[in-house]
Order: C-alpha cells, then sequence, then structure tokens
C-alpha cells in the first residue's frame, strides 16, 4: 500500500515486480552515472577557457561516443527483455479468474467454480468503517491463494478499461470483445489495492480493485462459503 510522501514504488508482492524493482534500481544507477558524467563534462567546458581545436577529429574520442552508448543500450535492454518475456509466462495455473470491466464496476468469475463469481463495487465514501481507505474499498474481495500460479483473464463490456494492481505487478487492458491473459503469484498474505488505469468515463475514478492473497485452507474455506451462498 503507498503511504504519503512516498518516491518510490509499493513494496513487492510477486516475483514479477520484485524483478520490475531491481530493473528500476539497475535503470536509475545507470542514468545517475550518465548524468553525473555530462554534468562534470559541461562544469568542465565551462569553467576552463581552454579549449582543444582539435577535440572534433580525434578517432579516440569517436570510438568512445560511438561504443559506449550501445554498451549501456544493450546494459539496459538485456534484463528488461527478460522481464518482458518473464510477465508474459504462464505456467500450468493452479486457478483462473476472468475479470469485466464494466461502467464503473469489476465482476469476477472463478472459472474452476461452477457459480462462484460476483461484481465488485466500490464503498462511498460515507459508509466507510473506520480505518478503511477512501476511493479504494469494496463491498468484496478478490480472494485468491498465497504461493499459487493465478491467471486472470480480462475484458470489458463497454469501453476499454485496465486492470492494474501495482503491489503484483500487473497492468492489462481490458478490451471489448476481446480476452487478454496474465498470471501472477502472490508471495505474501495481504490486501492489495489497485484501480483502473485508463480513462473509461465520468466515473473512472470510482473504479477500485481489491485483491487479497490468504493461504490455501482459507482459500478453501473461502470458496467453500461463497458457493454455500450462491
Amino acid at each position: 500500500m503507498a503511504h504519503p510522501t512516498q518516491l518510490g514504488f509499493q513494496d513487492a508482492a510477486s516475483p514479477v515486480m520484485e524483478e520490475l524493482l531491481h530493473f528500476h534500481d539497475h535503470a536509475l544507477m545507470i542514468v545517475f552515472l550518465i548524468s553525473t558524467l555530462v554534468l562534470y563534462i559541461i562544469v568542465a567546458m565551462v569553467s576552463t577557457k581552454l579549449t582543444n581545436k582539435y577535440i572534433l577529429d580525434s578517432q579516440e574520442i569517436e570510438i568512445v561516443w560511438t561504443v559506449l552508448p550501445a554498451v549501456i543500450l544493450v546494459l539496459i535492454a538485456l534484463p528488461s527483455l527478460r522481464i518482458l518475456y518473464l510477465m508474459d509466462e504462464i505456467n500450468d495455473p493452479h486457478l483462473t479468474i476472468k475479470a469485466m470491466g464494466h461502467q464503473w464496476y469489476w465482476s469476477y468469475e472463478y472459472t474452476d467454480y461452477e457459480d462462484l463469481g460476483f461484481d465488485l463495487y466500490m464503498i462511498p465514501t460515507q459508509d466507510l468503517p473506520p480505518g478503511q481507505f477512501r476511493l479504494l474499498e469494496t463491498d468484496h474481495r478478490m480472494v485468491v491463494p498465497m504461493e499459487s500460479p493465478i491467471r486472470v483473464l480480462i475484458s470489458a463490456e463497454d469501453v476499454l478499461h485496465s486492470w492494474a494492481v501495482p503491489s503484483l505487478g500487473i497492468k492489462l487492458d481490458g478490451v471489448p470483445g476481446r480476452l487478454n491473459q496474465t498470471a501472477f503469484i502472490a508471495s505474501r498474505p495481504g490486501v492489495f489495492y489497485g484501480q483502473c488505469s485508463e480513462i473509461c468515463g465520468a466515473n473512472h475514478s470510482f473504479m477500485p480493485i481489491v485483491v487479497e492473497a490468504v493461504p490455501l485452507e482459507h482459500f478453501e474455506h473461502w470458496s467453500s462459503l461463497m458457493l454455500e451462498d450462491a
């Protein structure tokens, strides 16, 4: 969960998000080194009256400023491509959930169960119990077992939506008439918040996403209770 004055990402709750955080630190270090080098060159040029009129004809400098950017791009591209393919991997999911975006709420269907599905609506601010988060709480939660591969099928009924949960490293568009899929593994128990991340109309800001990761035995108990109430 984000907190006031936070400058970085939310705490990782999935292996993919942990990889994204490592890549962010890796890329930020490279950007910092480049910025420091450029700043040093600017200061050196401004603070001295001496000039080298042959500097533009130097073969050594041409080699450096051609090879060095290529090496830097490779150092950024390789880990980036690795994470890109990692995010697309869906291997033997233990549970499949279909998320459908509507104006302006989400509906979920647990496709491995016959009659397990529900709609999630935001709880209005005036109805929030003390201690809960404004514009983020819903009347139900999408409950998943932790440490299990979960596949999410995402689509939309009316306009473009986007299903995004930052702590899990997920952001995928819901497109009417198209079924997109992604997968995640919740590495720890907890409640993770997200929001629709594609402007979808007047109440775009009021369709939050709440994912609760629990141990497998708790998930089985929850699913049996939901099936009894269906």
